[in-house]
């Protein structure tokens, strides 16, 4: 039995999304994580101080030991990871524990896609140089390969089940009911009460999904929740409204993913470079925010095929570096 240290995007996390990603990080790594024993450690808080890699019942001592250590994707990287809150919470100074990490289906968070000096020597100090990384897209992937690493795009974890018979079961029409969501910190009041208003015009049932920690408090000063079911921030709760006759629209990405997962026509509003990044790679069925008021409405009333371009090639040359995975 090997000793794995995978970094967890689900542990002290303000966003419901971390949790579907690493749903589908440790379904595609199961052949690798079901026999051994795992280790798991913060991406979004400090993983240690410095001085416990000396202490003897720290965690940390078997950073050496660990066959593996995997990254659980998200927009972990970043061209200046000298911020006082990075979403990898890593420095020069507690970067050992992390060292020969290897990256699965990680994204890149900044517009400027150039590492700063900085970043270059973290990265290379920290991102295995024995293995090939998987990113989320093709920006990701440059962006290491200008560091000097290995990377190839794949996607995100949550879109390798998403191949073209899975797609296929995917209801090409309206369903009677709908699910969307809000993104707090990404906010205009504006364009949201016309996406709440266009989803009440066109379907029986509206269901609200509280993926992030202020969406509820962001959706209730925008407009009266009366006749909106309202779903809590749990997975489960999630997975269970996605087993009615029901569509996904909103701007949470990994929401509309795992509507799809669970075969589910999912419409996602483009609201940051995540989800334009990745339209660009595997055509995601999305629509820009500023289209809402003429494109929204048409499109929930079209018929459309949900058909993503999963480079099934890359992931399995990805995989293939592991013995476990055949």
């Amino acid at each position: 039995m090997d000793k794995i240290i995978c970094f967890d995007t689900s542990i002290a996390t303000s966003n419901m999304g971390d949790y579907i990603i690493a749903e589908s990080c440790n379904n595609q790594l199961k052949e690798i994580l079901l026999h051994n024993f795992i280790i798991r450690f913060p991406t979004h808080t400090p993983i240690a101080h410095w001085y416990q890699d000396f202490h003897k019942t720290s965690g940390g001592r078997y950073d050496g030991e660990a066959k593996y250590k995997f990254i659980f994707g998200t927009n972990l990287m970043n061209n200046n990871m000298c911020i006082p809150t990075p979403l990898w919470n890593v420095n020069l100074f507690n970067a050992k524990m992390a060292k020969d990490a290897i990256c699965v289906g990680v994204g890149l968070g900044s517009v400027n896609k150039r590492p700063n000096l900085y970043t270059k020597i973290l990265l290379k100090e920290l991102l295995s140089s024995n293995y090939i990384h998987s990113t989320r897209d093709e920006k990701t992937a440059e962006f290491l390969r200008r560091i000097g690493l290995r990377a190839i795009n794949t996607g995100c974890a949550t879109i390798w089940s998403l191949t073209d018979d899975h797609c296929a079961k995917i209801p090409t029409k309206k369903a009677k009911s709908v699910v969307f969501t809000l993104t707090d910190y990404m906010r205009d009041e504006k364009l949201d009460v016309c996406l709440i208003n266009t989803l009440q015009n066109n379907y029986e049932n509206v269901y609200f999904w509280i993926q992030g920690i202020e969406d509820y408090s962001y959706l209730n000063s925008i407009v009266n929740t009366k006749n909106i079911k309202l779903i809590p921030p749990s997975l489960n709760e999630y997975s269970r409204v996605l087993s009615f006759d029901i569509d996904y629209v909103g701007t949470r990405l990994h929401a509309g993913i795992k509507a799809m997962q669970l075969g589910k026509r999912s419409i996602i509003i483009e609201v940051d470079n995540r989800t334009s990044d990745m339209k660009e790679c595997i055509n995601l069925p999305t629509i820009k925010r500023n289209d809402i008021p003429e494109c929204l409405d048409k499109m929930i009333q079209s018929r459309f095929v949900t058909k993503l371009n999963i480079d099934v090639k890359s992931i399995n040359e990805w995989r293939q570096q592991f013995n476990e995975i055949e």
